[in-house]
């Protein structure tokens, strides 16, 4: 079995979802890998990764309005807000989603259904930058 490993920084614009699937099968085909596994990781408390709808964006607009009310920017219900009062609730976001995500490959691609993109998801309202691990294990 072979491995490969590449960093990627990606920019964020602050709270919304960057579609990373294109540099992340770019990486891949740079593997020369025919068959495994991609581990896809982020670095990050505060921004997470999805693989979601691609087709329609009302699907991230609506994820975005639901975390919305479900974990509320409102500054005063939490105890950490050094680094402002969108900091905690983008932890809290990044706990109830992923930091990682695993995706087969085949054939030299990842073998994501037709619909699916792999996405970082920014739960700051600042523009960040993000490095994401992306290790292949196969052949």
């Amino acid at each position: 079995m072979t491995h490969y490993q590449q960093r990627l920084k990606i920019k964020t614009t602050g709270k919304s979802f960057s579609n990373i699937t294109r540099k992340v099968q770019s990486v891949v085909a740079t593997s020369g890998l025919e068959t495994g596994l991609c581990t896809i990781f982020l670095r990050h408390t505060s921004a997470s990764l999805v693989i979601q709808e691609n087709a329609d964006p009302d699907v991230l607009t609506d994820l975005s309005n639901f975390f919305a009310k479900l974990v509320p920017e409102d500054g005063k219900s939490y105890s950490h807000s050094a680094e402002g009062p969108d900091d905690m609730p983008a932890h809290i976001r990044s706990a109830l989603t992923k930091t990682s995500e695993q995706i087969p490959i085949a054939q030299g691609r990842l073998l994501l259904g037709t619909w699916q993109g792999i996405y970082i998801w920014e739960h700051r309202r600042q523009a960040h930058y993000r490095e994401l691990v992306v290790h292949i294990a196969g052949n």
